[in-house]
């Protein structure tokens, strides 16, 4: 009998089996996202010590010209993110990279001092994380934006409305695009409400103890465009609110996205509205199919970001509430990963926006026999002076006999009747159940009334212009910011 051989424990011979299996897997998933925040970062911290007079100019000189040089190979796409098993990880590779660019030995690097990796990487992650929270807020809230102008374009489009997949009431397409509106706004406020929180800069917390070196967090804080410092030392690296708070909203998108997409699949298939071939696959065996795959895709995607909402949370509940891997370092990549599904999330969604055209919709005695004027019926009776419930029963009564579309003035009559009810309201019953367009001129706020979606629309443009507007702002004042911390660094640079 042959013995099988060992499996390899390792696929590098070079490394070891938790360098090869873990660190080399982190360090290739992670570098590229926080490397260049990191010497972003270090450039306000070198300028900060020097500004202090913490650090004699010749050394803060020599190492704020070999950040510019690494920064420079990041924004002209030189650098490379190759793990030779020379360090463990990208806080390493950094002091690697500097030393090399100064010509001197890590040993003599001062680009640590009064710092550590906790509170670097805390303020790398923040510094990733408000960017991708503004490139996913855009596009929220253009998505907003456009689900308002269909609002407003559709507000006399009757349809039939569904509650738990049946026939409820007429609606229009205009007054589910104006919720889809409101849900979507309800998210880029959360975002623009969760970056407030995610640009608070830990930096200057070190471990999370601070340092004896007489520092000045505030400095970098502002150099790096952080709306604050932070308050709390230990919960500058030891929490994770804003990680929570992001995972949510991220998966909350999604799920929301999701279920409309539910909605839209069955609006084609209804050929209520077109079915976009950008976004569809043909049958491998039915020549006729236009499969809308998209709309199956995004809700899975849906789940995703949920499964990544769970690993966040359940990382973060395994940690203890101190700087832990679990709760910090180990949750980015569920978070980046749910950036990046958002993004594309919420970019397919605004495309079938974007491509919405109606067919046919349901004509009058389509909506009528699906009994969605029924509530109508009883309604009508009620404002007539009859008690609600006689009304309701006495309408469900005819719907079981029949659909309004085939009602008679004798049955109706003696439906009345049988609810001891006045036969003079038979008229009131045959029109509010022969007519669903009755919804176009309801009056009440946020209803299917062409005015009232027509208010809500634009209620809805002008709220996602102003937010649209507040996060260009965010993002052109960490913008700014960088480009005052370059000019700075450039000077101190100079005197190397």
């Amino acid at each position: 009998m042959t013995t099988p051989s060992r499996p390899l424990l390792t696929d590098r011979p070079d490394l070891s089996v938790y360098w090869d299996n873990h660190l080399r897997d982190a360090f290739e998933e992670a570098a590229a996202n926080i490397y260049p925040p990191m010497v972003e970062a270090s450039l306000a911290h070198v300028w900060m010590l020097d500004d202090e007079g913490i650090l004699p100019r010749e050394r803060s000189a020599r190492l704020e010209k070999g950040l510019l040089e690494l920064w420079e190979r990041i924004t002209d796409g030189r650098q490379e993110y190759a793990f030779d098993g020379s360090v463990e990880d990208p806080y390493y590779f950094m002091e690697q990279q500097l030393a090399a660019a100064c010509g001197i030995s890590t040993s003599e690097l001062d680009v640590q001092l009064a710092r550590s990796r906790n509170d670097l990487d805390a303020g790398a992650f923040r510094m990733v994380l408000r960017r991708q929270i503004l490139d996913q807020a855009d596009l929220v809230l253009q998505a907003a934006a456009d689900a308002a102008e269909l609002a407003r374009r559709h507000s006399d489009a009757l349809i039939i409305g569904f509650t738990h997949r049946r026939p409820a009431q007429p609606t229009t397409i205009g007054h589910v695009m104006g919720g889809l509106a409101e849900a979507l706004l309800s998210q880029g406020r959360e975002l623009l409400d969760i970056y407030a929180e995610m640009n608070v800069s830990p930096l200057g917390s070190a471990a999370f103890t601070g340092s004896d070196v007489p520092i000045n967090p505030q400095t970098v804080a502002d150099l790096l465009g952080f709306d604050s410092t932070f308050t709390s030392s230990y919960e500058a690296v030891a929490g994770a609110e804003h990680f929570m708070r992001l995972a949510a909203a991220q998966a909350r998108i999604c799920a929301t996205g999701a279920r409309f997409s539910r909605v839209l699949l069955e609006w084609m298939t209804f050929g209520w509205v077109a079915t976009p071939d950008a976004y569809t696959q043909g049958s491998s065996i039915m020549p006729q199919k236009k499969n809308p795959v998209v709309l199956e895709h995004m809700v899975s995607m849906a789940g995703a970001a949920a499964a990544d909402m769970s690993a966040t949370y359940a990382n973060i509940n395994s940690g203890w509430y101190e700087d832990s891997n679990n709760a910090t370092t180990d949750v980015q990549k569920h978070l980046w990963r749910a950036s990046d599904r958002v993004i594309r999330f919420v970019r397919m969604l605004d495309g079938l926006l974007g491509e919405f055209t109606v067919l046919r919709l349901p004509d009058k005695a389509e909506i009528v026999r699906s009994g969605a004027t029924t509530t109508s019926v009883a309604e009508a009776l009620a404002v007539a002076g009859v008690p609600w419930r006689g009304a309701h029963d006495v309408v469900g009564r005819l719907f079981k006999s029949a659909d309004p579309t085939a009602w008679s003035r004798e049955q109706v009559t003696e439906a009345l009747a049988a609810g001891n009810i006045s036969a003079d309201l038979a008229d009131l019953v045959l029109a509010a159940g022969t007519d669903p367009g009755r919804i176009l001129d309801r009056p009440q706020a946020g209803s299917p009334g062409i005015k009232a979606v027509t208010a809500t629309a634009d209620l809805a443009t002008e709220t996602a212009r102003a937010l649209a507007v507040r996060a260009a702002e965010l993002r052109a004042g960490i913008d700014a910011a960088r480009a005052a911390l370059l000019e700075r660094a450039q000077a101190l640079a100079a005197a190397a």
